[in-house]
């Protein structure tokens, strides 16, 4: 706070040495870099355009779907040319429409509706100038106060809003459009009955889809290519199928049934009027000009809030980043979007979760496959001429440092596990029992690397814009095709979240605790006593409900991102009062920490808890009816298990008998 621009100026000084390469670095990739270009093209749109729909509804049709995606290819244009850090990706996101929505009821009641986007740029103009002034003083520095804690509440908030979303959004389905009139024969209750139960099932239908898709990876079915494809693209892939779907219904099915988005068009009169509000900006009065600074000052700290934390997500030190991060440099220049969104009468865009830790893991996957494959192909070289391994592993050692131009201090201990791991088939020689294959060895142990550039964000960026042009297209989804998406978006983001993971864990009755021990777990779940498990986890739930609380109030909802600021003090004063210090850092750890399942550990557990081990208490509560359906088949078959592989048994044979296979 005491050196003003020092955060800025070192941003830029840090981001302008690696510039070039930015751009350049892709050349290198050729066609491969549109493979993560259109994943997260995919990933970013389809929220955008769900967003815009329900803005809409909210708005009474002052915004739609076409504002949406403008303001997310122009902010994602210049972030990726001007930003800081290229890997995070912008976008209308929830809390833009919720804040966006009590904007609409505020204005409605004061400065009426058809200044609302005059009144909101306003809001847009002091957002702008308190962002300016966070990143002018360092104010980014205090982004490592908002721990695990708050970023788990915030994440549930918004997964409880979807939910929320969709539910409204089916229920509508039953009911009269906004705007039209219920005495029309056209709504009459054939018509609301059949678009409600459509609704239902084309919202179910993409959910169930969605969800099965994205886990195609570990199906046994099917190539490797075609489940990454699925796993990939699996999501946009079922919204086309469930609307190609929505025009096989019967014709005898009432005419608009279901019902579609609707919005217009932005080269149409009614979206005109979005180019020309900062000329309307001069109608609102000086109250309300000064009155916008209150919401002006909640949309800034929650931008701030949620663009840093998808920043930092995207540059996680797992990612062996080797570029600079620019925290300061990216709020200033977030102001600056957020000021000509609001001048364009546009809701404006900031980093978005999960679409950047996505794009930051897709594009490490494709640098992953490049040093992979210059890598093997030395090694098998070198196995040609019979060369020893440790000329092999030099040989690899010096592909890593062409493609990384890191310094030979860094090389040596990021492939410090690669090279135990080769040359220690020269130590064993001919009594290796296992034969040198150089794809398996890479794999295990080479370090994950990101292709840091700007390209794929450019250009998924662009292609956002272009799909603008397609909207007669996109206005073919059904609504109720984007409230499954809603859905789907709500309970795909709870895996990894630890307060969800830890409600789950207080609904499994103490002796049946030893099934999460047998599967992959948090490290909370052994290292921390129950008890404190269960008061941590309570104060979450009750701060969560607060929260959502808070947005049901008319007009002061918009006051929602309060708590979560709140939340620094909670955390640094008043919890390490309730908690043992090694138990509230596993609670709320930085990172997330897994350990391998483990047979029958109920009993530890119980008696760490403080639980009685004598007697009933002390056994696990397995009837005799579960185990009979482990050790039979659905036909009523008695299993046969064997203690060993074919493959162990084959090498258990003595010499000189047949095995048999």
């Amino acid at each position: 706070m005491d050196a003003p621009f020092k955060g800025m100026v070192n941003d830029v000084k840090g981001r302008l040495k690696c510039y070039k390469t930015d751009w350049l670095d892709t050349c290198g990739t050729g066609a491969r870099i549109l493979a993560p270009t259109a994943y997260i093209f995919f990933a970013s749109t389809l929220p955008v355009i769900a967003f815009g729909e329900q803005l809409s509804r909210e708005t009474d049709g002052s915004l739609s779907p076409a504002e949406t995606l403008i303001s997310t290819a122009l902010c994602g244009v210049i972030h990726a040319v001007f930003g800081g850090q290229p890997l995070l990706i912008l976008g209308v996101a929830e809390p833009t429409i919720i804040m966006y929505t009590y904007l609409y009821e505020f204005a409605k009641s004061t400065v009426g509706t058809k200044l609302y986007l005059a009144w909101a740029g306003w809001v847009c103009v002091w957002t702008a100038l308190m962002l300016f002034l966070l990143a002018i003083f360092n104010a980014c520095t205090i982004i490592t106060r908002f721990t695990r804690v708050a970023g788990e509440l915030f994440g549930m908030l918004i997964s409880v809003l979807f939910i929320q979303e969709a539910i409204k959004g089916v229920v509508s389905e039953f009911q009269t459009p906004k705007g039209e009139s219920a005495s029309e024969e056209k709504y009459e209750f054939a018509w609301l009955y059949t678009n409600g139960l459509l609704s239902v099932i084309f919202a179910f239908g993409v959910l169930l889809t969605s969800l099965k898709s994205r886990t195609a990876r570990s199906w046994r079915y099917g190539t490797g290519f075609f489940r990454s494809f699925i796993a990939d693209y699996g999501v946009p892939l079922m919204i086309v199928v469930w609307t190609a779907l929505s025009y096989s219904v019967p014709g005898k099915v009432p005419s608009g049934v279901p019902r579609r988005l609707f919005g217009s068009l932005p080269w149409e009169a009614g979206s005109l009027y979005h180019w020309t509000v900062v000329k309307d900006m001069g109608k609102i009065s000086a109250g309300y000009v000064f009155a916008a600074i209150i919401p002006a000052v909640m949309i800034a700290g929650l931008y701030f809030f949620d663009h840093s934390v998808a920043a930092q997500l995207a540059q996680q030190k797992e990612f062996n980043l080797k570029n600079p991060p620019a925290y300061h440099w990216d709020i200033f220049l977030l102001g600056v979007m957020t000021l000509i969104c609001g001048l364009l009468g546009l809701p404006p865009s900031n980093g978005v979760l999960p679409q950047s830790p996505m794009h930051t893991r897709s594009l490490a996957v494709l640098k992953r496959q490049m040093i992979r494959k210059k890598m093997v192909k030395r090694a098998k070289e070198g196995m040609k001429q019979q060369v020893s391994h440790s000329e092999i592993y030099g040989r690899m050692h010096a592909v890593f440092v062409e493609m990384e131009k890191a310094p030979p201090q860094t090389v040596e201990k990021e492939l410090a596990n690669l090279k135990e791991a080769v040359l220690k088939h020269d130590e064993e020689g001919d009594m290796s029992k296992d034969k040198f294959d150089p794809e398996k060895c890479i794999d295990l142990h080479l370090p994950v690397r990101v292709n840091e550039q700007r390209v794929s964000n450019f250009l998924q960026s662009v292609l956002v814009g272009l799909a603008v042009c397609a909207m007669p297209v996109i206005k073919m989804i059904p609504t109720s095709v984007l409230w499954g998406y809603f859905a789907y978006m709500a309970i795909d983001s709870l895996p990894g979240n630890q307060f969800w993971e830890r409600m789950m864990l207080l609904l499994v009755p103490p002796r049946r605790r030893f099934k999460v021990i047998e599967e992959f777990h948090a490290s909370f779940v052994e290292s921390v006593p129950f008890k404190y498990i269960f008061i941590f986890t309570m104060f979450q739930l009750v701060y969560l409900m607060i929260c959502f609380g808070i947005t049901w109030i008319p007009i002061a909802g918009i006051l929602f991102p309060l708590p979560f600021f709140l939340l620094i003090y909670i955390r640094e004063h008043l919890l390490p009062k309730v908690f043992p210090s090694h138990c509230l850092q596993e609670l709320d750890a930085a990172e997330y920490e897994e350990i391998v399942g483990h047979p029958m550990r109920a009993r530890s557990l119980t008696q760490r808890d403080g639980e009685s081990a004598d007697g009933d208490e002390e056994e696990d509560d397995v009837s005799s009816a579960e185990i009979l359906d482990e050790m039979t088949t659905h036909r009523g078959e008695v299993k046969q298990r064997r203690s060993m592989s074919f493959n162990e048994q084959e090498v258990s044979v003595p010499p000189g008998e047949s095995s048999g296979i």
